[in-house]
């Protein structure tokens, strides 16, 4: 049974706004910019995540940036506007927006009526989401939120929806609350305005369906949440094998603790593939040496410009270090496969997939040029205002996701906010580390020193915390000691720690996740690892 990857990463968004446009995987082309006047990025931190983008697209662009988060990072003190809202009430700030470009005559009416059904159900729960009302459910001044959305509303504005964003216990909610911004003000179909979740294959035509070969499968594919893991691996009458190949789950995957247990069992069989020693490497019954991306070929799509790259083989994998397409390909053989798709060439593959692009590249040539952008002007999103749901419409009420146990509309109420010496931890991604790769490099450890929890100066006095002592993080989960840094850069009733570092270079044997209980968001059974409450006291 394969975990299925998106539910570590983004899944809750892909679902949340599957339900509103039926598609999240083709999102505006960053080209488009040079007709904006306005660019909200809520929930995503480029200047750590994207810091070519951080510094080139939006540091060079002439539109009003607006940046939507509860850190201040390097993005948002770099935005014309800030608002550091509280996490959980990403709803009802859009919902606040709405009430105020509804107010201000901003709706486009016309798509409204054209493109889009719901709009007499949006528009009656708009009603109660007033400036004040909703000042009070983000903690954010109502002149602020007066100036963002008659920005946004007069366009043409891009908005880009961050997957940290939807890493919440109802980011699904919040995503289709969110993605509801462009259809009421018509920020769509049209130079200089769309949505932005992340751009998949679709429009660089890769055809998926040909590399996963689903014509292989004798039995339709069943797949687990990261969120189970621990649980499944625990059970041996859920799993006697365990395959790992390119993530380091103990660093990276929730109830750490309990994830480092089920692996001890002595009845499981572990292999892992990977080019270091990694905490998941240290329970691997057989661990088999990875080739990096230096050392083999490849194709690089990336997921925000719709450009395709050549990842181009610089020397031959040291030792017995294999790519993992020719370690599949090997134990295909050994255990006895014999359809034909498993043994294709990855050069053979690289052209096919080049092939059916219909770019007229294949690998050779785009290795000469490096990387190839199809588009000599930029694509408009949804040009042809056709959208995959059920109505062939922007659906911002959803029956569909009303027969799947969601309410017909969002729901614009903000989550609960801590009280006590409870507060809600948040573990985005650090300067140095996107996530737990590289979290071995001497150099980058160095940088980093270690590991931190910061708290807003309010919290920490009322906590009885100074700058630079330790303090305990506890809930059912688990527990872990940090050092205290004191910082206006994190909102009121936060704890922030970075995740990505390796519990076996910690003194503690543990990172972050110790504390993650691996509660499925909303939508998707996806991660809800930035709606973990902790208690910090002082050691």
């Amino acid at each position: 049974t394969p975990v299925e990857p998106d539910t570590i990463c983004n899944n809750a968004g892909h679902v949340g706004l599957g339900y509103v446009y039926g598609d999240s995987t083709h999102g505006f082309d960053p080209k488009t910019i040079r007709d904006s006047e306005c660019v909200v990025v809520w929930g995503a931190n480029p200047s750590t995540s994207a810091p070519h983008m951080h510094e080139f697209w939006l540091g060079e662009t002439k539109a009003k940036v607006i940046a939507i988060d509860p850190v201040r990072h390097k993005t948002a003190e770099q935005a014309d506007i800030h608002l550091q809202l509280h996490p959980g009430s990403d709803a009802a700030l859009a919902f606040g927006l709405m009430h105020i470009i509804r107010r201000n005559g901003q709706l486009d009416e016309a798509f409204l009526r054209d493109h889009t059904v719901g709009w007499e159900a949006l528009e009656k729960a708009l009603a109660a989401t007033t400036p004040e009302w909703t000042a009070q459910a983000t903690g954010l001044p109502i002149e602020a939120i007066e100036e963002v959305a008659g920005l946004y509303g007069s366009g043409p504005s891009l908005l880009w929806l961050g997957q940290g964003m939807q890493r919440q216990a109802r980011g699904g909610n919040a995503m289709r609350a969110c993605g509801m911004l462009p259809a009421v003000t018509g920020n769509l179909a049209k130079p200089g305005a769309g949505i932005y979740y992340l751009n998949g294959a679709g429009p660089r035509n890769i055809d998926y369906d040909y590399v996963e070969a689903p014509q292989l499968r004798s039995d339709p594919l069943q797949s687990i949440s990261h969120m189970e893991l621990a649980e499944v691996l625990a059970d041996p009458g859920r799993s006697s094998a365990f395959f790992c190949w390119n993530m380091n789950v103990v660093a990276s995957a929730p109830r750490q603790r309990q994830l480092k247990q089920a692996l001890s069992r002595d009845d499981l069989f572990s292999v892992v593939i990977d080019l270091f020693q990694t905490d998941t490497a240290d329970y691997g019954d057989i661990v088999l040496p990875a080739a990096s991306f230096l050392e083999f070929d490849d194709l690089m799509v990336p997921y925000f410009q719709l450009y395709l790259s050549a990842q181009v083989k610089v020397e031959d994998p040291p030792g017995e270090a294999l790519p993992n397409s020719e370690i599949f390909r090997r134990l295909s053989r050994a255990m006895g496969y014999d359809e034909s798709e498993l043994y294709e060439s990855d050069r053979a593959i690289l052209d096919e997939v080049l092939e059916r692009t219909g770019f007229g590249f294949d690998f050779e040539s785009l290795a000469r040029v490096g990387t190839i952008d199809p588009f000599s002007e930029p694509e408009i999103q949804f040009a042809d205002l056709e959208f995959d749901t059920p109505s062939g419409r922007i659906e911002l009420a959803s029956e569909r996701a009303l027969a799947a146990g969601h309410p017909l509309l969002p729901d614009p109420a903000p989550d609960p906010r801590p009280s006590g010496n409870e507060l809600r931890l948040l573990s985005p991604a650090s300067e140095w580390l996107l996530n737990d790769s590289y979290g071995n490099d001497p150099n980058i450890r160095r940088t980093l020193g270690e590991p931190r929890v910061f708290l807003h100066p309010d919290d920490a006095e009322s906590l009885g915390l100074e700058d630079g002592v330790r303090a305990l993080l506890t809930n059912e989960t688990g527990e872990l000691s940090l050092e205290v840094s004191i910082s206006d850069a994190v909102a009121r009733g936060v704890a922030l720690a970075h995740k990505g570092h390796w519990p076996r270079l910690s003194s503690e044997r543990a990172n972050v996740n110790v504390l993650n209980p691996g509660r499925k968001s909303d939508m998707g059974e996806s991660s809800s690892v930035h709606s973990t409450w902790v208690r910090v006291t002082a050691l």
